[in-house]
């Protein structure tokens, strides 16, 4: 059966399993593709989380790295040229490719994308899955053309998200799944040509790239709502919002973990009807001024398991409550309250 020369193109831990996959199997990686050296303090711009690395698996395994800034420049193009690949792989690569390139290998280029497509086509498909409140996502494998995420799929595999389950932690569960379809989709290629699934373009969604700004909490939104948000934004760009109390700047605080507390009223006494409901945002200590609670636009009530003041260790709503104590009246909101 004939040896295919792949070249994979990925970044990121998402990425990195299909690559080991690649290694382990019977074709030859001619080369590896992802994106350049960045220092710790750049700007990320995606939720990629980065685990051994892609370029440190492909030297280890004695294969040439290429970490082009543009791979669409003719000395981009010329490069992946020169290792004569047969089959591109692409998962999470950072860069969309353009014609030429996708045109480049006699079998063309394959997609290991986190997502049931049609649905979250884009940069970060876990994460707005999660978002948008989602009970399951999946992978799936395309042909790769120049329309973003739109050629047909080859394979594909659905999961269940977890109730509490971050976008990290489910885009690290979704990437052997990729692996695993990506190496079945090659060996179907070797049987004969691979007829794909049209996507529905009715049932199309967008996953647009996550910026910072995506990270800020909406307290006036319902509970539920706001601890689906704080769980697609881990690992980057992470939810946050700002302590506000009585004589004090605002506090940036990241918010890591939280869960919503089961059918409590809102702060106001349920007995005395008379009692305005706090606004949302509004601050409440529970157990014994262990427990750290915020009331959402619902009127239910959000407990932070795990926060993080800016420029400090995540830790405990335990811990923060015994170095900053909450009065009635303190909130939790943007920087400049409306």
């Amino acid at each position: 059966m004939k040896r295919y020369r792949l070249v994979m193109m990925g970044t990121g831990t998402f990425a990195e399993p299909t690559l080991e996959a690649l290694l382990s199997g019977p074709d030859e990686v001619v080369g590896v593709w992802t994106q350049p050296d960045r220092d710790s303090g750049t700007k990320r711009g995606s939720t990629r989380q980065m685990g051994r690395g892609m370029k440190e698996i492909a030297q280890q395994a004695g294969v040439p790295v290429f970490q082009p800034e543009n791979i669409n420049t003719p000395e981009g193009i010329a490069q992946l040229r020169a290792v004569r690949p047969d089959l591109l792989v692409v998962a999470a690569y950072g860069q969309i490719l353009c014609r030429e390139i996708l045109e480049l290998a006699p079998l063309g280029a394959i997609n290991v994308h986190a997502s049931l497509l049609p649905r979250y086509r884009g940069a970060a498909p876990v994460a707005w899955a999660i978002a948008r409140g989602e009970t399951e996502t999946g992978v799936t494998i395309i042909r790769l053309t120049t329309g973003l995420d739109a050629g047909d799929m080859l394979a594909r595999e659905t999961v269940t998200i977890l109730p509490d389950e971050t976008a990290g932690e489910l885009e690290a569960r979704l990437a052997p799944i990729g692996a695993r379809l990506a190496l079945q989709v090659i060996a179907q290629m070797k049987l004969g040509p691979v007829v794909g699934q049209k996507q529905d373009r009715t049932l199309m969604t967008k996953a647009p790239k996550l910026t910072k700004e995506n990270g800020q909490i909406d307290f006036t939104a319902p509970a539920e709502q706001v601890q689906r948000h704080i769980r697609a934004m881990q690992p980057w760009p992470t939810a946050y919002t700002f302590l506000h109390r009585a004589g004090k700047p605002p506090m940036r605080l990241l918010l890591n973990r939280s869960h919503v507390v089961p059918d409590a009223p809102n702060a106001a006494d349920a007995a005395n009807p008379a009692t305005p409901p706090l606004p949302a945002g509004s601050l409440l200590t529970a157990e014994a001024g262990k427990a750290l609670e915020v009331v959402c636009g619902d009127g239910r009530r959000l407990r932070i398991d795990e926060l993080q003041p800016a420029g400090k260790k995540r830790m405990t709503a335990a811990e923060f409550l015994r170095g900053h104590a909450i009065a009635a009246g303190d909130r939790l909101g943007p920087e400049v309250l409306a």
